[in-house]
């Protein structure tokens, strides 16, 4: 079974993660990015939404299983650090995709999960179920700069130092009041008719949409470029 697959209906695109807690790793990003590049070829489609298929978790971030192993493999940490790359290139495919990209996040959104939630232009939760969490002050993982940056765009700074330090855990109707979330849905059904509804508003140019994207996030991008590097080098990931 693909990770990733997506579907359209009308104008919308829908990328599905369709593997259990969704947890990232190459596999994850190589099918996310060429999800988006064959939407993005698709000349009929004017908004993505990303969704998961599974009840319970949108996406719980990054693959411990395998990255644990990586790190444990002095010979792999080359791969490694191309997974922490390939990271910031589905960042930036969210942040510049040349039409809105709405995060319909139906279960909990942990960590690098959250942080793609983040690289959305908008998000809609359920206000029943799911909870949005940085457990990286836990884990001893600190964010890269470029997650930090990442995350900047869709929390408030008052917001996310209570959730950064802390490892609180968010549901739909707290950050819906933050507006982190656009709107918080009673249930998974008023969650993607809500999602698509939205998504179905949209249809702008492509080119005004990626310039705008481009020039709101064009600091972020520059930390992917300037900062990301030398700590990716020294695969500075845990801090104790």
């Amino acid at each position: 079974m693909a990770p990733i697959t997506w579907t359209r209906d009308g104008s919308v695109a829908t990328v599905w993660m369709d593997d259990g807690e969704n947890r990232h790793n190459p596999t994850f990003i190589q099918q996310f990015l060429a999800a988006m590049d064959e939407i993005e070829a698709d000349s009929d489609t004017r908004a993505v939404v990303i969704a998961s298929k599974d009840p319970k978790n949108w996406s719980q971030g990054i693959d411990l299983e395998w990255i644990t192993g990586a790190m444990g493999d002095r010979a792999r940490h080359d791969e490694i650090r191309d997974f922490l790359r390939g990271l910031n290139r589905m960042y930036a495919r969210c942040l510049t995709f040349p039409m809105p990209v709405i995060a319909a996040i139906g279960g909990h959104a942990f960590g690098d999960g959250a942080i793609l939630a983040c690289a959305c232009d908008f998000r809609f939760m359920r206000s029943d179920r799911g909870f949005f969490c940085f457990p990286e002050v836990d884990l001893g993982i600190p964010f890269l700069p470029g997650m930090l940056a990442v995350v900047r765009t869709a929390f408030p700074d008052w917001k996310l130092d209570h959730m950064m330090l802390t490892g609180h855990r968010a549901g739909g109707a707290e950050l819906a009041e933050a507006r982190v979330a656009a709107q918080a849905c009673d249930g998974p059904e008023a969650l993607m008719a809500t999602a698509m509804e939205f998504a179905r508003t949209f249809d702008k140019g492509r080119g005004v949409f990626r310039a705008l994207k481009e020039r709101r996030h064009r600091d972020t991008l520059e930390v992917f470029e300037t900062l990301d590097p030398p700590v990716i080098q020294r695969l500075q990931l845990l801090v104790r």
